[in-house]
């Protein structure tokens, strides 16, 4: 009588590293989901200076590092004990990847709203809101989009990241326009032109941080790594 494939010890040990793989994926879901709802309550403490939310996310970034250095531990673990190769491997490497774009993604959150509480009790203008309304909603998009690419394994969401990211940049240049249009040339004004054109350049960073992500799910799906330009000020949220 022939062997039953699926009780051999191959086939138990490749089950349980396919679990956990699935597992891992999940949770790298699950930090995108905790790093999207800081992008919404980042800017939501912006555009209301709303001091109570402003600190909502900097407990949320407390999770969100520590489920990162557990996340980390895990991929690094399957890589020493598993021994991947293949797509496996490029999975759990573009997986590292990934949690240090989400991380940096809810580092830079956590830097616009502690602007938010240096510009407290100030109003912003009402063009200025709108863009950076329009800026928070497009960091969302492009993250959701990000992490559905990475999920599905969607190529096409994946390479459609760079061209979403075009317009994140017009969005950045149309607020500063509004900066220097809209705001007084006195001592406040001035400090508030400086922060509101750092937070743009916030939101722009978060968007690169998405097309990141689509970068590393094409090197998952086809092996290869596309160009990518790296902002030479990545990874250094003031």
């Amino acid at each position: 009588m022939a062997d039953n494939p699926e009780h051999h010890p191959e086939h138990d040990v490749r089950k349980s590293f396919d679990d956990q793989l699935n597992e891992l994926k999940a949770d790298v879901i699950r930090m995108a989901a905790m790093v999207g709802e800081s992008i919404g309550a980042g800017t939501q403490a912006l555009l209301d200076a709303d001091l109570g939310v402003v600190e909502q996310v900097l407990a949320n970034d407390d999770q969100i590092d520590a489920l990162e250095h557990d996340l980390e531990l895990r991929a690094y673990e399957l890589i020493a004990r598993q021994q991947p190769m293949a797509v496996d491997l490029r999975t759990l490497l573009a997986v590292l990847r990934m949690l240090h774009e989400l991380e940096l993604t809810g580092d830079l959150m956590v830097t616009v709203a502690k602007a938010a509480r240096r510009l407290y009790p100030a109003e912003l203008p009402p063009r200025i809101r709108g863009l950076i309304e329009r800026m928070g909603d497009q960091a969302s998009v492009q993250l959701h989009l990000a992490v559905d690419a990475f999920a599905d394994g969607d190529l096409s969401l994946a390479a459609a990241l760079p061209d979403m990211d075009d317009v994140m940049d017009d969005l950045q240049k149309q607020l500063f326009r509004a900066i220097f249009e809209s705001l007084t040339p006195d001592e406040a004004g001035l400090q508030m032109a400086v922060q509101l054109a750092l937070i743009g350049r916030y939101y722009e960073r978060v968007a690169d941080h998405a097309v990141g992500i689509g970068v590393w799910t094409q090197f998952i799906v086809t092996g290869e790594l596309p160009g990518r330009e790296p902002s030479p000020t990545e990874g250094t949220a003031a």
